[in-house]
């Protein structure tokens, strides 16, 4: 697909990530106004509250409130058609009558009320590389792990956009003489994809991989913050708990997965067939290239395309014993890592667990530091235009003992 020219010249430019072939939604506020709903176009934001209350679209009055989760449950006939008539508005020739507000003036907000929040494993190339650190590489994965995704719920509740500081968590960890209450000493990020659920299931219910499909709204890049140190004590058996409850950052505007679907592509080569209930019938990955940043510095760049698993298929394997799915479901993909040390989306990788120093501005580093700013990024290319999440942006501060 080429780009869709607007009359607004800033979305035409090669290198913008929000041209009109995207559309993504988010909320916002201008100089301590309500936070409403919006569409980035260019270096502009569409006042979707404003569009509807001069009638130029109809979302049942749901992009006045300051999330987007009552205009996710209109579902996917009203999405279609408030992104076409999106489009009509803002494509070249039309009137350009559309109420913006630059973007630099406009303040983002969590876009979603999260419900719930699921983190996944679903990298081969990050779950055999931690595998290694901790069992060698004879037992590196789990013997389960190439036939379902494997995952664990976290905390809705420390979901925060991009840009809001993230305190490093205090701890228990492991001591040479017993356990020792302390500031986290191995702060690491996780470069993810973020699913966003806008179909509800039934509970007892299950939904097949097509169906996950047309209940996701969207995408978000996804940090999910780790305290390694103290997942290291606290993860067996029952896997991690507050070394991962601190923070999860997300990006501000969700890409809707219409925006991605001329990307859409396979994803790893299969160790094995799946069971029926996790087959798909078209590929549910996507040739996104993904990275990360540290103070400004690329650490990392890979794809998407590298995982095992796609988001339809981890949601459906959410509901295969009958879990019931919410509007406002954040569903993480899990560590995004390719198969060489500059394609890794975590320092516990990169630094093959504190053992092999990384370089930040000229000096030697291993774990996240108070003070670091991390970055996360996305872009898929098309015909003169590309797709954009925009920053995915935490800052460190020193922990509160």
């Amino acid at each position: 697909m080429a780009l869709i020219r607007s009359w607004l010249d800033s979305a035409n430019d090669a290198g913008c990530p929000f041209p009109l072939n995207n559309l993504p939604y988010g909320v916002f506020s201008v100089a301590g106004d309500m936070p409403r709903c919006g569409a980035a176009i260019g270096d502009m934001i569409v006042d979707l509250a404003e569009c509807e209350t001069r009638g130029l679209l109809d979302a049942g009055g749901t992009f006045a409130r300051p999330q987007l989760n009552d205009f996710m449950a209109l579902g996917r006939a009203r999405w279609d058609k408030v992104r076409a008539r999106l489009t009509d508005l803002l494509a070249e020739g039309s009137a350009g009558d559309v109420p913006l507000v630059p973007m630099a003036d406009a303040t983002r907000h969590l876009p979603i009320q999260v419900t719930e929040y699921t983190d996944f494993y679903a990298s081969r190339n990050h779950a055999f590389n931690v595998g290694v650190l901790f069992r060698g590489p004879e037992n590196a994965l789990p013997p389960q792990w190439t036939h379902m995704p494997i995952g664990y719920n976290g905390r809705a509740s420390s979901v925060v956009v991009s840009g809001t500081p993230v305190r490093r968590p205090m701890g228990q960890v492991k001591g040479e003489s017993g356990p020792e209450w302390v500031p986290c000493r191995r702060l690491d990020l996780e470069l993810e994809l973020g699913a966003i659920v806008g179909q509800p299931s039934q509970m007892g219910s299950r939904v097949s991989v097509d169906g996950a499909e047309d209940m996701i709204f969207g995408y978000v890049l996804l940090n999910d913050w780790s305290a390694r140190d103290i997942q290291a004590w606290e993860y067996q058996p029952l896997g991690p708990f507050q070394s991962k409850a601190f923070a999860t950052t997300i990006s501000p505007w969700i890409v809707t997965q219409a925006a991605l679907e001329p990307f859409r592509c396979k994803g790893a080569e299969r160790a094995n067939p799946l069971l029926p209930h996790l087959q798909e019938s078209r590929p549910g990955l996507y040739d996104l290239a993904v990275g990360w940043s540290m103070n400004g510095q690329v650490m990392c760049r890979t794809n998407y395309n590298v995982m095992y698993y796609s988001s339809a298929q981890q949601l459906a394997h959410h509901s295969s014993s009958g879990c019931p799915m919410r509007v406002g479901d954040l569903l993480g993909s899990g560590t995004i890592s390719g198969p060489s040390p500059d394609q890794v989306g975590a320092l516990l990788e990169m630094t093959e667990g504190g053992k092999t120093p990384i370089t930040v501005a000229g000096r030697a580093r291993i774990f996240i530091e108070d003070g670091d700013e991390v970055t996360l990024f996305a872009t898929a290319q098309g015909d003169g235009y590309q797709i954009g999440f925009g920053p995915c942006t935490g800052t460190v501060l020193p922990a509160q003992p």
